[in-house]
């Protein structure tokens, strides 16, 4: 055996030092770059196989079944997000044969408090894939103060910690689309910058094009360094309240019928389901260009809340109302329970003030402020919450006369 280097075929007086083998020698320069090469294989391998197992995603009846444990009702839109997000990966995972599957964005209408951004975190806490919240409020058009749309695509880059290629297969949710609706038809002297100016540069972003992204999000400027991301297989859903669009669907439903006594055989729709019958023209009426809504193909809409649904989501899902404040006042070694009367009467002040879902929160907080208060220091084994002192609670708290102004 001559006394070098198999490998790099350096002699012992080159090298720190030879190793000898059996039938030959390797110098530990090579050993080392062989370690090195060792490890850069693993974690390749390592990121396929975390890449397949976040691309397993459940079937679209147990993405709903696990909506359902948060989530009140609104069984069409679940089922509607369900299939958008089970077909997106499946395109993901699609051979690449002579049949392209386009995605599918989703627009969700609905009025607020009904459970969009609440679709929208579930969601999110099943993936293991990229999912980003972000809000078109803060969008203009480049040149003016506010954020360039790109800006959107900062926090799915941020969930991936900025891996480009993971950000790609990702999922965005817009949340107030309505808010960039086009403000008027007529001519302006002054520039719509957070309205159809933004659904334009949007265009570019939900179709499918490489875009430049600021690392830090806000604007861009010359000699920053940018990110091209992809956004051809980026799943984009947009959210909404649309308030006021039940105008534009029933001027459009009752113009469907035209004659002399045929409106006798319309039976009256009921004036709290008109959502139910929202479609593409109605967002374009309400300000929408057509070339956005064409982008997105699946449109569907959040029903308002009734009276049995806002009871359930005070006591029924895993986050809810009910079971924080017991949680809570478990830690503090007492057992909270609830009357029925206390329940109704919450219920009814969040119908009366039109406050949704969301509003059964503030309510809750306003009324249990004391309890929580007096509660650590009192050393009571148990507190019942009763309809009296949820209203003595209340009117204490001129809940009433703040929020006269919602309820009209």
């Amino acid at each position: 055996m001559r006394n070098h280097c198999a490998f790099c075929q350096r002699s012992a007086n080159e090298v720190p030092l030879l190793i000898p083998g059996p039938e030959a020698y390797i110098c530990s320069d090579c050993v080392e770059r062989a370690h090195e090469i060792l490890n850069e294989y693993s974690k390749s391998a390592a990121a396929e196989d975390k890449q397949r197992e976040q691309i397993e995603l459940p079937k679209p009846q147990e993405i709903k079944a696990y909506l359902d444990e948060y989530v009140i009702g609104q069984e069409e839109a679940k089922k509607f997000l369900s299939v958008a997000v089970y077909n997106h990966y499946k395109r993901l995972n699609q051979n690449k044969d002579d049949i392209d599957i386009e995605k599918s964005n989703v627009i969700i209408v609905g009025p607020t408090g009904t459970g969009k951004t609440l679709l929208a975190k579930t969601i999110a806490r099943l993936l293991k894939m990229p999912f980003a919240i972000v809000d078109a409020t803060v969008l203009t058009e480049a040149g003016y103060v506010g954020e360039d749309i790109e800006s959107l695509l900062v926090r799915l880059l941020a969930a991936c910690d900025y891996d480009v290629k993971e950000a790609e297969r990702g999922i965005v949710f817009i949340d107030e689309i309505d808010k960039i609706a086009r403000k008027s038809d007529n001519p302006s002297i002054t520039r719509d910058v957070s309205g159809e100016g933004v659904q334009q540069g949007l265009l570019k972003l939900l179709e499918g094009s490489v875009v430049n992204v600021p690392p830090q999000g806000g604007r861009k400027h010359p000699e920053q360094r940018m990110i091209a991301v992809d956004t051809k297989n980026i799943l984009f859903i947009c959210g909404g309240a649309f308030e006021g669009i039940e105008r534009k669907i029933a001027l459009r439903l009752n113009t469907h019928v035209v004659g002399y006594g045929s409106g006798k055989h319309i039976t009256k729709m009921d004036q709290e389901r008109l959502m139910h019958f929202v479609a593409p023209q109605d967002l374009r009426a309400y300000g929408l260009i057509p070339e956005i809504i064409g982008r997105l193909p699946v449109v569907t809409n959040l029903e308002p809340l009734d009276r049995e649904a806002l009871k359930r989501i005070l006591t029924e899902p895993k986050n809810a109302i009910v079971k924080q404040y017991t949680k809570l006042l478990e830690m503090d070694g007492v057992k909270f329970e609830i009357d029925e009367e206390a329940l109704d009467y919450v219920v009814d002040k969040a119908i009366e003030y039109k406050l949704g879902a969301r509003g059964l929160r503030s309510l809750f907080e306003t009324i249990m402020v004391d309890v929580m208060y007096e509660v650590p220091t009192a050393h009571d084994d148990v507190y019942r919450l009763t309809r009296d002192f949820a209203k003595q609670q209340l009117d204490k708290s001129n809940f009433d006369l703040l929020n006269s102004g919602r309820a009209k």
